[in-house]
């Protein structure tokens, strides 16, 4: 099994290749950037998308505010833009029995999962409390 990365972002994706090795990191946007054997065959998909509503920016803590590039955190209206844009192709490339993650707010719940349902993806919320982190999970089923 190998790992492959994908970002939009320039400095992450050397940052990366130094991590990962640089023959499995491509940049570019969202799946436009992945090689395209890859496609049906993703078993685990990790989506760190913008998930911040663009109103809620003025309040999020200002390491996060003044020093992450806008749009790592902007997610649009509802938070949920890139999502949504990533739920579209998902289903395409994950594998039958594969899974997407991605980190939401417990205010994105309901939207998140109705999201997953209308790509015909099986939705799940997992939440750690701990943590204070929320994930929304979307398993293809076996085909």
């Amino acid at each position: 099994m190998a790992l492959y990365a994908a970002d939009s972002d320039p400095t992450a994706v050397a940052c990366a290749k130094d991590n990962i090795g640089p023959e499995n990191v491509f940049q570019g946007d969202l799946f436009a950037a992945l090689p395209a054997h890859l496609k049906g065959g993703v078993n685990v998909l990790i989506a760190n998308v913008p998930y911040v509503a663009t109103r809620h920016i003025p309040f999020l803590p200002a390491e996060a505010r003044d020093h992450e590039p806008r749009e790592a955190l902007d997610g649009g209206d509802d938070g949920l833009d890139v999502f949504r844009a990533v739920l579209k192709e998902a289903g395409t490339w994950l594998a039958p029995g594969g899974i997407l993650l991605s980190e939401i707010t417990e205010a994105q719940i309901n939207t998140a999962t109705d999201v997953v349902r209308a790509t015909a993806l099986h939705p799940a919320i997992h939440i750690d409390e701990d943590l204070e982190a929320t994930v929304v999970t979307a398993t293809a089923l076996n085909r």
